[in-house]
């Protein structure tokens, strides 16, 4: 009797002992399983948007569209005819571009004195963006994939607190680009005598399509040489355009490659910023490699602000019951470079920072063909106050400016994300130019703000947590029951054991 209960306590430790050693054995075993189920949906993904900090949208993935049959692998590859294809090539989830226009509530004292505008944001005003499919794909021999991005939009008129045609008093983007595009005091002597002609003034008053997407400029117009623009406006040209050529990798044979762009425009520079500034890093922030670490920087390229840029771990988020990790744009991204050194390759204009002193403004002049504009945070969020000294009406608010990537760590996919930017003109003052010439020093003049969001739509969140969240949910459920069970099984019988061998001895 007492061999049986002893040699059953044995046994018994062992069983625990083996449930044990099977939940330990199951952690890399199961991260492997989970490596392949990955690699078999990674490529299978839609294309939520494009930032970031992209102007343009986060362009690569949310999650595989709904299907009723197992993904095999030939399917999940990015080739005409698989479900992959299908599901990368057309966006799946809407992506809008919200917009804020900035009002001048002061338009007299402007004219009049040259006075800093007093301003007041009016939105959002919605588009929809993204939603035709890629253009001209090709694919290399090298795991890679090439391909144009079309820029499409469409008004939302019920996102929107009215219609296309109101109009707001804003900044003059002609006259202010003068100075920036004509140095010569010669040269803008003469162009003075075309804005006085036109009654072209610091300010104008525009519709909101107007001002986006563009409009016939009334001094312009009056310019009589052949080969001067006559249409201008802060997007234009975007609408029915094409961004690229970019070739990415798909991760067929290497996934922790995967999205990550390799050329943009056949380089991997842009021409644009000194040294390593200059260099196309990371995807294009909608997808990562796979099994994102919490203690990783995801480098990302945007095109409208013509960088590459990048976004640290902020916190633990759950979005549609999809566990998630929000990694934000830092702080640090606009330092100044006595603040973050990485930053001086990013400061080309040594007024406008004070000789690289101040944070929180870039100027892309140099990839928007000389005309002066500068790219901030919403309501300069982050930036130095010299940045927007004398501007008045601008709150910044961290949770409604900031720019952050929701990403689910397993896949990399971005599901949920939110890019917010700030287009500012430079206006410098002008002997020549009648509307600069009150004008005691250069300022920033924010025209508008814009808002750019996605988020992983209800039926493709659940065919998400059925593919993914919820077997990889069983699978550490598993693992941590059969390591608690069998390790207390295996305590338990083994101490059971220990104490019946003690009596037995006495």
């Amino acid at each position: 009797m007492g061999c049986d209960r002893n040699c059953g306590l044995l046994t018994g430790a062992i069983i625990g002992a083996l449930l044990a050693i099977l939940g330990g054995v199951l952690i890399p075993v199961g991260n492997y399983f989970i490596e392949k189920t990955v690699k078999k949906i990674l490529l299978n993904r839609v294309c939520l948007s494009k930032l970031v900090l992209n102007a343009k949208a986060y362009c690569g993935a949310l999650a595989p569209r709904e299907h009723t049959t197992p993904l095999s692998l030939q399917e999940t590859v990015i080739e005409n005819g698989t479900i992959a294809y299908e599901n990368w090539l057309v966006p799946g989830s809407p992506v809008y571009r919200q917009f804020w226009i900035f009002d001048v509530q002061n338009p007299e004292e402007v004219i009049a004195n040259a006075s800093h505008p007093v301003l007041k944001e009016k939105g959002p005003y919605t588009y929809r963006v993204r939603y035709l499919p890629k253009q001209n794909i090709t694919h290399q021999n090298d795991s890679t994939v090439s391909f144009f991005q079309p820029n499409i939009v469409r008004f939302e008129p019920d996102m929107s607190i009215g219609p296309e045609n109101d109009t707001y008093t804003v900044a003059n983007l002609a006259v202010i680009a003068v100075p920036s595009l004509y140095t010569s005091s010669f040269v803008q002597g003469i162009i003075d005598i075309w804005i006085k002609s036109s009654k072209s003034q610091l300010v104008q008053t525009r519709t909101v399509k107007e001002l986006l997407w563009g409009y016939e400029d009334p001094f312009l117009k009056k310019i009589p040489f052949p080969g001067i623009e006559k249409v201008i406006g802060v997007f234009l040209p975007y609408n029915e355009t094409l961004d690229g050529l970019y070739t990415i990798y798909t991760g067929r044979d290497n996934t922790s490659k995967t999205a990550i762009i390799q050329s943009y425009k056949n380089k991997s520079t842009l021409g644009y910023w000194p040294s390593f500034c200059d260099m196309v890093n990371g995807t294009d922030g909608a997808s990562f490699p796979p099994f994102v670490k919490k203690d990783q920087t995801l480098q990302f390229f945007s095109s409208d602000i013509c960088r590459s840029i990048y976004g640290t771990f902020d916190s633990e988020q759950s979005v549609k019951q999809i566990p998630l990790y929000r990694f934000i744009v830092p702080p640090a991204a606009f330092a100044s470079p006595e603040v973050s050194p990485d930053n001086i390759c990013f400061c080309t204009n040594k007024e406008l920072s004070l000789n690289c002193t101040l944070a929180g403004a870039l100027d892309i002049s140099t990839c928007k063909q000389g005309k002066p504009v500068v790219i901030t945070l919403p309501h300069f969020l982050y930036a130095s106050p010299e940045i927007y000294e004398g501007i008045e009406g601008l709150h910044p608010n961290l949770q409604e400016h900031m720019t952050y990537l929701d990403v689910e760590p397993t896949t990399g996919f971005t599901l949920q994300f939110a890019k917010r930017l700030q287009v500012n003109l430079l206006v410098k003052p002008s002997e020549k130019i009648t509307p600069l010439k009150k004008l005691d020093m250069p300022f920033l003049f924010p025209v508008l703000w814009l808002n750019e969001t996605a988020i992983i739509d209800d039926n493709k969140a659940e065919f998400f947590r059925t593919s993914v969240t919820n077997k990889i949910k069983f699978l550490h459920l598993l693992e941590a029951v059969l390591i608690i069970v069998g390790s207390l099984l295996f305590l338990s019988c083994l101490v059971s054991y220990a104490i019946c061998r003690t009596k037995k001895i006495k």
